[in-house]
This record gives C-alpha cells, structure tokens and sequence, in this order.
C-alpha cells in the first residue's frame, strides 16, 4: 500500500481545492411542467438558462430522498455490517444492499432511517450517527441519500411491505469488502458505505 505522506509530511497527491464563491449563479427556470406524477417520485420538465448561458431543457426526476443505514455489530472481534438481499425489477437481479428507504415528505431524515430498519430487518439501534450524504446520481435526479452509523443493535420482528421479500444477514466486514471487490455487490450506496467503514477504521476515527 502507498505511503499517505511524502517526505515533506504532505499528504500524497494533495492540492489546494478553491471553495466555489457563496455568488455562484445558478439556473433561471423559463418554464416548468410535471409530466409524470408517482407515489414515489414525478418527473418534471423544465426549460432553464443556466449559469453559463446555455439554454436547455432539463427533465429530472423528483424525490423526497432516502435514508440508508449502515447498520453494524461490533460486539466481537470483527464488526458486521447487516445487508439485505432482495429482487430489483430494474436491475432484473437480485442485489446485496444496505437496508434503505424513501423519506416522507415533512420526516426527517433520521427518523425515516430508524422506521426504515425496523420495517425491513426487526432491528433496532442504539447509537446513531450521520456518516455520508451524496447524490446517487445528479445528471437526472435529485434524490439525496443521507447514510446513518447505526450501532449497539437489537434484533426483533421485520415488518416489510407487502411487495417486499427481504434476506438479512449479518457479514464480517471483511467480507462485505471481498464482495465490493468482486463484483457482488454492486449497489451505490452499499459500496460508498462499506469502504466509507473500512477507511474510518484503518485511520482510527472515532464512530461515536
């Protein structure tokens, strides 16, 4: 593994990175309409000039949000992180994930994590703290996915949703890592959560 550190005690391949101005424009909407309105998301259709210039129209789609949560047991000697199983329509396939959900519209996004574990896996948790918040993917959708540490947890019953068929199991750390590496496991937030994990580890952050 490379060095962290040159010799001048700089972090490897640091640089200086210019925080964007508070004046930064930002897109003039022309017009707007809603052209398709779901239970989960819309999709909206607009017509904007954006700060450069450029004139366009934009169709994104529209989302409370989700909650993820890094659900993990590390009362033995090596923590384990609770991942579901489950069939994705989309992805024709069935995908090791991290338990996840919409936030409802006016919750906040904590409590949507905590309703989330419970329903999905019969967990609950003791401790929780905030460790990442990314756009899983901004080109198109404004979803913002806000991942939570969730530890010293205690095992009930799952109340999923009557669509919902879901796996639970608990898996060391280093295997989760082995998945993210071989393909396994291949959902965004899953991967982005797991090595988010193993990185505060090595470094010695603190979970709490």
């Amino acid at each position: 593994m490379p060095s962290k550190k040159h010799a001048l005690g700089k972090p490897a391949g640091s640089r200086k990175v210019e925080k964007p101005s508070r004046k930064t424009k930002k897109a003039e909407v022309l017009s707007s309409k809603i052209v398709f309105k779901g239970p989960a998301f819309s999709v909206r259709s607009d017509r904007v000039r954006e700060p450069g210039g450029i004139v366009a129209r934009r169709d994104v789609v529209r989302h409370s949000g989700s909650a993820v949560i890094l659900a993990v047991d590390d009362s033995g000697p090596e923590p384990r992180i609770l991942l579901e199983r489950q069939y994705r329509y989309a992805a024709e396939d069935y995908l090791w994930e991290l338990p996840a959900g919409r936030v409802d519209p006016g919750e906040k996004a904590l409590a949507g994590a905590k309703r989330e574990l419970l329903e999905e896996t019969g967990y609950r948790a003791v401790k929780w703290k905030q460790a990442l918040f990314f756009y899983p993917s901004p080109g198109f959708l404004d979803e913002t996915m806000t991942v939570y540490l969730a530890r010293g947890l205690k095992p009930g019953d799952a109340q999923p949703e009557e669509d919902e068929s879901i796996e639970c199991q608990l898996i060391p750390l280093s295997d989760a890592l082995a998945m993210v590496r071989s393909g396994e496991i291949r959902d965004g937030k899953t991967i982005a959560s797991v090595l988010w994990l193993a990185e505060s580890l090595r470094n010695g952050s603190s979970l709490e």
